[in-house]
């Protein structure tokens, strides 16, 4: 059963080897009503619940809507030695029996539907991007990616003699899981997945943004568990700072994989110690997606997939960071994108229609939109801070939904907006010099998303097949590639997270984690009554 405090706040404690640990420190977590009504009283207020110098009950309902316990390090590594101890016995359980756990996962989650938007917006999401993270669970659990996910981790054949063949993949072990504070509970589920191989996980909940996760964990996917049977210590979720995490982690014996969420620098860095240390790496990292839009395309059908870029205001990793269009639509377009930013506005998570969410560094923002200006770029619309109300502010929480134009392919990454992804609601769009055309345009623009050094998403709207099918064929970038459809949906049992270049490192590939966390092995058997044959 899930603790609660006498007011009925949500109220976690570490999750190790089957049982709540509680703590002399918690960390609270404040409505988004709250941060944005008064910031500043707000952070005060959460210094003070942490540190245990203010009571919460003291407060008004609805300011504070959970709290979460902070693991210490020998909490930390008791929850990697049950891993170890679990991983051993949960492994030998049939593969039918483990495997179940994502139908369970699928059925537990539409069960709890209304509770997990609702943990996705105290995260600070929108609801309408709520919604669509809710969408990404089930796709991950469908009947389509179960069967695709089944089918390669266990393959046999017989031979005309009856020997057996078999081609498997074995779990890694354990699986320790670092998700982005921006994303901790869909995430976190996501990673979870990796006990359907069998694997046992040792999930850290962001101490920025914990009770998403936990709440996830906790009232889905550890009871499915219980019921199962698995050991306990299959699921581990602590909450704590990632650096003393991370670097307990790569030293400990017991663990096999890292997954690692965030931003590229560190991610690449966190790569090779993993590899020094001997743990795999499964990296997703930023993404800069890119969405090209050919001359006869759907401009009303491609706008609209193009300002998904703004969800969540372009904090996200996988939504159009750029645009290339052909120059005889790039006006067209640019005004049909330009006028579906200017009708979105920001608003509290919870309200009906809003998919703006909260900017904290409006100085990152605002240098990379001066690189662009300073660099040639035109800027359409957008380019102002927002208060909650809508009305222009340089000191509101929000930003405008911003386009800029560029013009020319050739020297379009000297503008670091369209060489690096930017994290925020700010969309350039490529118009390649006049003249250009058919094949060689085409040729051109395909080189540009083949040598994006990132890789997570890629897509584009037209409608000659003979163009579609060389698109398809000729993008080797990315994790996974669309035409015609929105760009951030979920389509099982296509892959949603993973990709190439500096998205997934070295090892970077689309990820399924159910696959991501184990290895191939052949197995060959016969009955024994036949001699060794070895050609």
């Amino acid at each position: 059963m899930t603790p609660r405090t006498s007011d009925d706040l949500l109220a976690y404690g570490n999750y190790v080897d089957g049982v709540d640990i509680g703590s002399d420190k918690w960390v609270h977590v404040l409505s988004m009503e709250a941060m944005l009504g008064d910031s500043f009283q707000s952070l005060r207020l959460k210094r003070d619940l942490d540190r245990g110098t203010l009571d919460p009950a003291t407060l008004a309902p609805g300011v504070v809507v959970g709290r979460v316990a902070l693991a210490d390090e020998e909490i930390n590594r008791r929850a990697l030695a049950a891993a170890a101890k679990a991983a051993v016995e949960w492994r030998t359980f049939p593969l039918d029996a483990r495997f179940d756990i994502l139908a369970r996962v699928h059925d537990a989650a539409r069960e709890h539907e209304d509770e997990l938007i609702r943990m996705l917006t105290l995260e600070g999401h929108p609801l309408e991007l709520a919604k669509w993270e809710f969408a990404g669970i089930l796709e991950a659990t469908s009947e389509p990616a179960r069967e695709f996910l089944r089918d390669q981790l266990w393959r046999e054949y017989k031979t005309e003699d009856g020997r057996r063949r078999i081609v498997r993949r074995q779990p890694d072990g354990v699986v320790c899981v670092n998700p982005p504070a921006n994303a901790p509970m869909a995430s976190s589920l996501l990673a979870a997945l990796a006990m359907a191989s069998g694997n046992a996980v040792v999930v850290r909940a962001p101490r920025t943004a914990p009770l998403g996760a936990m709440y996830a964990m906790r009232e889905i996917i550890a009871p499915l568990l219980e019921t199962a049977g698995a050991p306990a210590g299959t699921l581990n979720v602590v909450c704590g700072h990632p650096a003393p995490l991370l670097k307990l982690w790569l030293e400990s014996p017991h663990v096999n994989d890292i997954m690692y969420f965030g931003s590229v620098e560190p991610g690449l860095k966190f790569e090779q110690k993993c590899v020094a240390a001997r743990k795999k790496p499964i990296l997703e990292l930023a993404g800069n997606d890119s969405v090209l839009v050919w001359a006869d395309a759907d401009l009303d059908h491609a706008a609209d997939a193009i300002v998904e870029g703004f969800f969540g205001s372009g904090q996200l990793c996988m939504i159009p960071n750029q645009v290339l269009a052909h120059p005889d639509i790039a006006d067209d377009l640019i005004e049909r994108v330009a006028a579906r930013a200017r009708a979105m506005r920001p608003g509290l998570p919870d309200t009906e229609g809003v998919v703006l969410s909260p900017v904290l560094r409006h100085d990152g923002f605002h240098a990379f939109f001066d690189d662009a200006i300073t660099k040639g770029a035109t800027l359409i619309t957008g380019g102002r801070g927002l208060a909650l109300d809508g009305t222009p502010d340089d000191t509101g929480f929000f930003l405008e939904p911003t386009v800029l134009r560029v013009d020319g392919l050739a020297k379009a990454r000297e503008i670091d907006a369209v060489r690096e992804e930017t994290f925020f609601p700010l969309i350039p769009i490529v118009v390649p010099e006049p003249g250009e055309n058919g094949p060689e345009l085409l040729s051109a623009l395909i080189h540009f998303v083949n040598t994006n050094t990132y890789g997570l998403r890629n897509s584009m709207w037209a409608k000659d097949p003979a163009v579609i099918d060389r698109y398809v064929a000729e993008v080797v970038n990315g994790g996974l590639l669309k035409v015609n459809e929105s760009h951030i949906s979920f389509v099982s049992p296509l892959p949603s997270h993973g990709g190439t270049g500096v998205t997934g490192g070295v090892f970077g590939e689309a990820n399924y984690p159910v696959l991501r966390t184990t290895h191939l092995q052949g197995v060959a058997v016969s009955d024994g009554d036949r001699a060794p044959r070895y050609r």
